[in-house]
Parts: C-alpha cells; structure tokens; sequence
C-alpha cells in the first residue's frame, strides 16, 4: 500500500474531519483485506472502522461507498482539487417521498378503494436513511423511484383484480426503506397492456 499524500490532501483531509488512520482502513478495503480481524484484536482498529461507517465511507458490511470511493480518488489524484461531499439533491428525495403514498385509500380504473392508515412517516428519517441508500452505490436515485412506482402499480392493479386493498399491506415509508422493501422491484420491466401478464404470479411482489 503506497500513498503519496501532499500538503493539499492533508488540508482537505483536516477539512472534512478525516485522518490518515480513516484512509489506511479504507485502503484495507478497497484492496478486499479482511478488517473484521482487526477490529476484533483492537478496539482502536474497531473504533476507527465505526467512525467511518458514521461518516458515510463504509457500509456496515464493510463496503466502500460512494463517498468513500470518492475520498480515495481524491487521495490518489495529482492535480489540486478539493474535496467535495457528494450530495443528494433534496428534489430527488422530494420526489421518491411524492411518488409514496400518503394513505392506503385510492382509485384506480374508476374504482375506489377506501382505507385508514397513514403510509408517510418520519419525513426528515426517511431523508437521511434515502441518501444512505443512494450512498451505499449498489442503487441509483432513478431505480430506487422506479422500484417504488412499480411496487405501488402492483398493488393497486391487483387491488382492481381481486377486490381486495392490497396498499394495506404496504409498509410505511420509514420501514419500507429500513427494510429494503424495493430491492424486489429494482429494474422490473411491467407491461400491464399484456392478456398474458398475470401479476398475482409476479415473484417476490408481495401483494
């Protein structure tokens, strides 16, 4: 493991609340080095590891994330730059948050269905747990919409096949995003206009 680090990567280092101790446990990663050893001999190893995972570097299974990707390239460039937070436009939450919905009552194909719960909780967590998401680089802000929009058609078109409410059985925003309820429709491709499309076999919809 080599680094070359300059007094402009120091500076930005200092910056961001960042040692070179933060760094040698994100270089152990980026090269597949097993830190769980490590972390369990020495708490000061441990310590460090957790501090990175808090500051958005590393996921909790020891996976380097969008930020921490972006702070070794940062490490590993010639030119000055600065170091920058990546960030999530609020209107890419704000649209994720609308496309939720508000309660489990809705009309679909002129026909309505009523209900009585809330679905949107914990707005400014549901916020904070989005951009961890997006942070973690494993989904764009674009799937995780579309997953979202995809699982809400679901249930309402089978909601409209069987009768039935199928929103009331949707988590509520804060558990739906804890629980990684939108890796099931990640990518799914619907084509409702099919005859042959039969959505109450659609694996792992859950409605």
């Amino acid at each position: 493991m080599k680094l070359n680090i300059t007094t402009e990567h120091f500076l930005g280092l200092v910056e961001k609340g960042l040692t070179l101790d933060h760094i040698f446990i994100l270089k152990l990663v980026e090269e597949n080095y097993d830190v769980s050893p490590l972390c369990e001999e020495w708490e000061r190893i441990n310590g460090l590891k957790k501090g990175c995972e808090r500051k958005g570097l590393l996921t909790k299974e020891s996976a380097l994330t969008i930020q921490g990707k972006e702070v070794l390239e940062f490490i590993s460039s010639i030119k000055n730059k600065r170091l920058l937070k990546s960030k999530i436009e609020n209107t890419d939450f704000i649209e994720w948050w609308d496309a939720f919905p508000k309660n489990n009552i809705f009309t679909y194909k002129n026909v309505s269905f009523s209900g009585s719960r809330s679905m949107r909780v914990k707005k400014d967590e549901c916020r904070l747990k989005f951009e961890s998401i997006v942070n973690e680089g494993e989904y764009t802000i674009k799937q995780l919409i579309e997953a979202l929009k995809t699982d809400v058609l679901l249930k309402k078109e089978e909601s409209f096949k069987t009768g039935a409410n199928k929103l009331t059985y949707m988590q509520n925003s804060l558990t739906y995003l804890n629980q990684r309820s939108y890796e099931n429709f990640i990518d799914v491709d619907l084509n409702l206009s099919s005859e042959n499309n039969d959505l109450s076999n659609y694996n792992g919809a859950n409605i």
